[in-house]
């Protein structure tokens, strides 16, 4: 394996964000926002002059600069750049696939108790049309792939939960089992990837299963920048469907059966966009090759540093999982009124976020020790 990342040593390519604020600033969201690099910037400069100089014929270069973001997908879950789907936000790409089921025979969805808003706001939306939903409690951890499976039915229309949990960081182990039971009954599966991409090594748990994630956490692509990538030979016909899901179809006739392009990606395509956000990760993947960090040495510092946190936090109730291979890239700590504790270490320069009573601490490639230690300790000033 190469050499271990430096912070120290990446810092400076980070200049915007780390010296940009009214005051030094400890940033401990790369759960949430991680920094992008300056050449982020160069990205979106680029766009505007793509758009200055081609008008309305800058769509070519815009497919390019989507295509980067294709691939990046693609190495990162296996698969064809040409599978992957991408939009402004997860939630579109959500629903789209929620079109995309057979509805009249089957309504019951299995998750769990544990899932993102995108998610859960949703499915409690479709509780009150009729459709039923078994939330499986996402502890005890080692039994919640076994315990999906059991309530997965002849009924059941989708399997959908995440593979690393938000709110605890918690790496989901033995997935496999619950999207055969899936698969066994005819049902699709949708695993929500968002914080195991980039920061946790992807195993095939099911190249079945459609997957989703974005790049405002790990990736530090920003906003804009989600995806879904669709098992290949995928044949659903979403009902949100946009223009862009028969580019190549526009000048043939438009009547009759709704057609598709082909491969999934356009398959559950939407319509125009604002391509300024994929200029913008390109820049940053272009960035990540070239620094060579690569998903191994990112997991490598993500694990030191998790595990720096929890040493240091070691008074207080961990909610995270102390195992490597079951922790993802942040620590959850168990707190009174966290909210407000968040609030005063924002006062103190640290920035954290809360969940309920949970406060998430995370980490990212160009936060130094010392900041870790200076961020636990100014969170205990603000708990007396």
């Amino acid at each position: 394996m190469s050499e271990p990342i430096d912070p120290v040593a990446l810092r400076p390519s980070y200049s915007a964000f780390l010296e940009g604020g009214p005051a030094p600033r400890i940033l401990l969201t790369g759960h949430s926002h991680q920094a992008w690099p300056d050449v982020a910037r160069e990205g979106l400069l680029l766009a505007f002059a793509d758009a200055a100089t081609h008008v309305d014929d800058k769509w070519g270069a815009a497919m390019e600069a989507a295509g980067a973001v294709r691939q990046r997908v693609a190495e990162w879950f296996g698969g064809d750049a040409a599978d992957v789907a991408l939009a402004q936000n997860s939630h579109e790409l959500l629903f789209r696939f929620l079109s995309a089921l057979d509805w009249s025979s089957r309504r019951h969805i299995v998750s769990t108790d544990g899932e993102f808003h995108s998610l859960s706001r949703q499915l409690r939306r479709l509780e009150e049309q009729g459709v039923e939903v078994t939330r499986v409690p996402t502890a005890p951890l080692d039994t919640l792939a076994s315990r999906l499976a059991e309530a997965v039915r002849e009924d059941t229309i989708a399997l959908m939960c995440s593979t690393v949990l938000f709110e605890t960081s918690s790496v989901v182990p033995g997935l496999e089992e619950a999207c055969e039971a899936a698969h066994n009954v005819g049902a699709e599966v949708l695993l929500d990837a968002y914080h195991h991409q980039n920061v946790v090594p992807w195993r095939p748990i099911d190249p079945r299963a459609f997957v989703t994630g974005g790049g405002y956490k790990y990736a530090q692509w920003g906003e804009g920048c989600c995806f879904m990538r669709v098992p290949k030979d995928c044949e659903l016909r979403p009902v949100h469907t946009g223009w862009f899901a028969d580019f190549g179809g526009l000048s043939g006739d438009q009547t009759g059966r709704v057609r598709y392009g082909s491969g999934g990606g356009s398959r559950f395509a939407g319509s125009t966009y604002d391509p300024s956000s994929h200029y913008r990760a390109r820049a940053v993947i272009e960035f990540f090759d070239q620094k060579e960090l690569s998903v191994p040495r990112l997991r490598e510092l993500s694990l030191r540093q998790t595990a720096r946190l929890m040493e240091a936090l070691h008074t207080e109730t961990i909610l995270t999982p102390r195992e490597d291979a079951l922790r993802g890239g942040f620590v959850t700590v168990q707190v009174d009124d966290a909210p407000e504790v968040a609030r005063r270490m924002r006062q103190k320069g640290v920035f954290v976020d809360a969940r309920r009573d949970r406060l998430r601490f995370g980490p990212a490639p160009y936060t130094t020790d010392d900041e870790l230690d200076e961020g636990v300790r100014r969170f205990r000033e603000c708990l007396s």
